[in-house]
C-alpha cells in the first residue's frame, strides 16, 4: 500500500502543529488582564450609580449628599459606559490590601429636612448603590431557608446595597412607617494569592501578590455617638462610643439611624474593611454573579408571549393542512359526472384564485425604494447581531471590560452600513429605480434618524 506525497505532507504539518502546542500561551485583552496587589497596597473603591427596580430612572452617586473626598475625579469611560450612564467616580473609602480595619469614620454630615426627605424618597423607591473594586461590582449576600429543608440555606447575591429600608418594631418583624438610613457598610473583600497556574502567561515566575476575587457588603443602620465634641482632625479614626474600643467589628447597644424628614439631623458615616482568603481563582471570580436574582426579568410576559406564539402557529398550521388536504382530494378525483366537474371547476376558480398571483411576483411594488431600504437595514442589523454574538462567544466581550458590548454593537452597526447600502442599491436597481444612489443614502439615514 502506497501513500501519496500530499497525505505525507499533511501528516507532517499536523505533527509539527501538535509539537508546537505546548509552547503556546494564552493572552488577555487590554482592560481585562488581571491586576495583582501587594500586601499593604492601597485599593481604590469606585462609586457609580443609584438604580431601582421600581423605576427605570437612575441617578449619579453624588446626586445624594453622601460623603465626598477632597476632590472628586471622574474616571475614564468608554463609549459604551457613557451611553449606558455608568459613570464612575473616586470615593472617600480607603482600604489597604489584607489589612482589616473596623469602625472607620468616613465623615459627619448635618442634613436639612429637605435632604433627609430626599434620602427617604430614595429609600421608599428601593434604590440601591452600585460600587466596584478592581472591575468587580459590589454585591449583597442574602440567605434563604427552604420550607422543606429549614436547615439548608441558599445564598443569593444581589447587585449593590440598599440606601435604606423600613424600620421594624423592636422585638418583632412588623414594619413601621419610618425609614432608616444604612450609614455603616461592612465590606468583605476576598483575595486569592498569585498562582502561576491560575493565569498562564500573565505573571512572572516568583511574582508575589494577590488577586481580588470577591467584593461583598453588609449594610447596617447605626445611630453613632461620640465622646465630647467632634474632632475633625481625627478622621477616619474618630473614637465613637457606639463602637467597641479598640474597634473589633462589634458595637455597643445602639439605636438605628432613623430618617427624620421633618427636623433633619446629623449622620455619622462609617465602614469596616475585612479581608478573606478564597480558593476561587481569578478566572472564575465572575461565576458567583451568575447566581444573582434579576428582578427585571418579567417571566409572566415571556411565558405569555411563548404561549400566544405557539397557539397562533398551531392555528395557521391547521388551516394550511385543511386547505391542502381539500386540494389534493379534488385533484385526485377522476370519476365525476360532467355536472359535478363543472361545479368543481367553478369552486376551484373561486377558492384557489389566490394561488394564481405568482404571475405578479416580479412586478415592482408601489414603494420599491422603501422596501429596498428596509431590506438593507435588516441585513445590517442581522450581520451586526451575528458578529456581536461571535465576538462574545470568543471572549472578546468580557463583563470585566465594562461598556465593551454596547461599544462593539455600535461599531459593527456602523461598519455594516457599507454592505447595507450596497444591498439596498442593488435591490433598487432590480426594481428599475432611476436613482439607486439615493436609496443607498436613505439606508444610512432613515433608520438611525428615526431611532
Amino acid at each position: 500500500m502506497t501513500v501519496s506525497r500530499p497525505v505525507l505532507a499533511g501528516a507532517a504539518c499536523l505533527l509539527l502543529a501538535i509539537s508546537v502546542l505546548p509552547l503556546a500561551q494564552a493572552f488577555y485583552l487590554p482592560g481585562v488582564a488581571p491586576r495583582t496587589f501587594k500586601d499593604g497596597e492601597s485599593v481604590n473603591m469606585k462609586v457609580q450609580t443609584l438604580v431601582s427596580t421600581e423605576t427605570p430612572l437612575q441617578f449619579d452617586y453624588y446626586q445624594l449628599p453622601f460623603c465626598k473626598p477632597k476632590k472628586v475625579h471622574d474616571l475614564p469611560e468608554n463609549l459604551g459606559e457613557a451611553l449606558a450612564g455608568e459613570k464612575a467616580h473616586t470615593s472617600a473609602f480607603k482600604a489597604l490590601m489584607k489589612v482589616d480595619e473596623y469602625c472607620k469614620t468616613l465623615c459627619r454630615m448635618k442634613y436639612t429636612p429637605q435632604q433627609m426627605e430626599e434620602f427617604q424618597d430614595f429609600a421608599i423607591l428601593e434604590y440601591r448603590v452600585n460600587m466596584r473594586l478592581d472591575n468587580l461590582p459590589i454585591s449583597e449576600m442574602a440567605s434563604y431557608a427552604l420550607e422543606a429543608k429549614p436547615d439548608k440555606k441558599i445564598e443569593i447575591y444581589n447587585l449593590g446595597y440598599p440606601i435604606g429600608g423600613k424600620l421594624a418594631e423592636e422585638g418583632s418583624k412588623k414594619e413601621t412607617d419610618s425609614y432608616v438610613l444604612n450609614n455603616h457598610l461592612r465590606f468583605k473583600i476576598k483575595y486569592h494569592p498569585v498562582d502561576n497556574s491560575d493565569v498562564t502567561g500573565m505573571t512572572e515566575e516568583g511574582e508575589e501578590g494577590n488577586y481580588i476575587v470577591g467584593f461583598t457588603v453588609i449594610p447596617l443602620s447605626i445611630k453613632h455617638t461620640y465622646y465630647g465634641k467632634w474632632n475633625q482632625t481625627a478622621v477616619p479614626y474618630v473614637k465613637l462610643s457606639t463602637c467597641t474600643q479598640p474597634p473589633t467589628g462589634h458595637f455597643e447597644r445602639h439605636q438605628p439611624q432613623v430618617i427624620d424628614p421633618a427636623e433633619g439631623g446629623e449622620v455619622v458615616w462609617t465602614y469596616d474593611i475585612t479581608w478573606e482568603m478564597s480558593e476561587v481563582k481569578w478566572a472564575s471570580r465572575w461565576d458567583v454573579y451568575l447566581q444573582m436574582t434579576d428582578d427585571n426579568i418579567h417571566w409572566f410576559s415571556i411565558v405569555n408571549s411563548l404561549v400566544i406564539l405557539t397557539f397562533l402557529t398551531g392555528i395557521v398550521g391547521l388551516i394550511m393542512t385543511r386547505i391542502l388536504r381539500k386540494d389534493f382530494a379534488r385533484y385526485n378525483e377522476v370519476a365525476l359526472s360532467e355536472e359535478d366537474r363543472a361545479e368543481q371547476n367553478r369552486e376551484m376558480r373561486e377558492e384557489t384564485g389566490w394561488k394564481l398571483v405568482y404571475g405578479d411576483v416580479f412586478r415592482a411594488p408601489p414603494m420599491a425604494r422603501v422596501l429596498a431600504v428596509y431590506v438593507g437595514t435588516g441585513l445590517q442589523l442581522s450581520v451586526m447581531t451575528v458578529l456581536t454574538l461571535v465576538f462574545a462567544t470568543l471572549g472578546f466581550l468580557s463583563p470585566s471590560n465594562r461598556g465593551a458590548l454596547l461599544s462593539s454593537v455600535l461599531v459593527f452597526f456602523v461598519l455594516m452600513g457599507l454592505p447595507a447600502g450596497y444591498t439596498s442599491a442593488r435591490l433598487a436597481k432590480f426594481f428599475k429605480d432611476e436613482n439607486p444612489y439615493r436609496t443607498a443614502l436613505l439606508t444610512g439615514t432613515l433608520f438611525p434618524g428615526v431611532c
